[in-house]
């Protein structure tokens, strides 16, 4: 069975997904699509901690898909902007994985992966799929990737009071 290693860019996906459609990523469908017929070698979710009781409840919940979630403290500075990603984060735990690995899950639209990609694929022989919504996922990452997944409806929980 191919192994595979999965980063997930919490707030990149769920940002995208809320302009895009307005609805939120469904991480269970994700799951079941990412990991068929393959064996989860790792399973990381790259999130911002707040510390509210919801955000709490939404990270249990991807602990319990099979997600060790990574959380950094937001910050909040003075002059009113905010900072709170994971970038280096994920780069570090990808080039760790990719060597043991035949394959690497990523999803962001982010283009500041599209090197980490690249390098993946080349010095590893790592086949990468980049999940990313289309027309919010930086284009030079999409070609980066070996496959571009577009995240659409079908990985998209339904609206409320639909089904």
């Amino acid at each position: 069975m191919p192994k595979t290693a999965l980063f997930v860019d919490v707030q990149n996906v769920y940002y995208t997904t809320r302009e895009a459609y307005g609805r939120r990523f469904d991480y269970n469908r994700f799951w079941r699509q990412a990991t068929a017929g393959q064996e989860v070698v790792a399973a990381f979710a790259y999130a911002i901690d707040r510390g509210d009781e919801k955000q709490r409840q939404f990270q249990n919940i991807l602990s319990a898909i099979g997600f060790t979630v990574r959380l950094k403290p937001f910050i909040q500075r003075q002059d009113g902007s905010a900072k709170g990603d994971w970038d280096v984060g994920i780069t570090i735990d990808v080039m760790e994985v990719a060597p043991t690995v035949d394959r690497v899950v990523l999803v962001s639209g982010d283009g500041d992966f599209d090197l980490l990609v690249d390098k993946v694929r080349r010095d590893y022989g790592v086949h990468v799929d980049v999940y990313g919504v289309p027309g919010l996922t930086a284009r030079s990452l999409e070609q980066a990737a070996s496959c571009f997944v577009r995240i659409s409806s079908d990985l998209l929980l339904p609206l409320p009071g639909r089904n």
